[in-house]
């Protein structure tokens, strides 16, 4: 993929809209093309962030863990980004992803995704809108959850 189709694929997630062309082919240039074989991991559950991915090609799911073994929780697709909580919050990794087969991914280290951000707040407030659509739909699973055990715990 040469460096115009990058800033185009780049120009395509609403996180990158509003963002110069000047600044995308920064982005693109600067950031590293990596690609994962089936069943190889981007990043683990509680690593500390050192950058993001943008999903060019493939699938990768999203794993937590839990007492049982890992649970699928997501499985993301073309133009999807990903690992960007840790870097934002600071905070360990909240999920593990995994190639679900060949799967090429743009890799934004963390120092320039915050330094995109700070010269874009048009950038922050669509990562704002992104983890405020996640938290609704993480809420929403959870309600149909506990009104699941509910019913079941009320005999049927």
């Amino acid at each position: 993929m040469s460096l115009k189709e990058e800033v185009e694929l780049l120009r395509r997630i609403p996180l990158f809209a509003q963002v110069e062309p000047a600044k995308l082919k920064l982005l693109a240039f600067t950031s590293e093309r990596v690609a994962f074989e089936a069943g190889h991991v981007l990043f683990r559950q509680g690593d500390m962030g050192d950058a993001a991915y943008i999903i060019m090609e493939g699938e990768a799911e999203v794993l937590v863990d839990s007492p049982s073994g890992p649970v699928l929780v997501a499985v993301l697709g073309h133009n999807a980004f990903v690992g960007e909580i840790a870097i934002l919050c600071d905070v360990p990794r909240t999920a593990t992803v995994q190639a679900r087969g060949r799967l090429v991914c743009l890799r934004i280290a963390k120092e320039l995704f915050l330094r995109l951000i700070n010269e874009f707040p048009q950038m922050a407030v669509a990562i704002l809108r992104e983890l405020a659509r996640r938290l609704e739909a993480s809420n929403e699973k959870l309600r149909s959850v506990v009104a699941e055990v509910t019913r079941l715990r009320a005999g049927g």
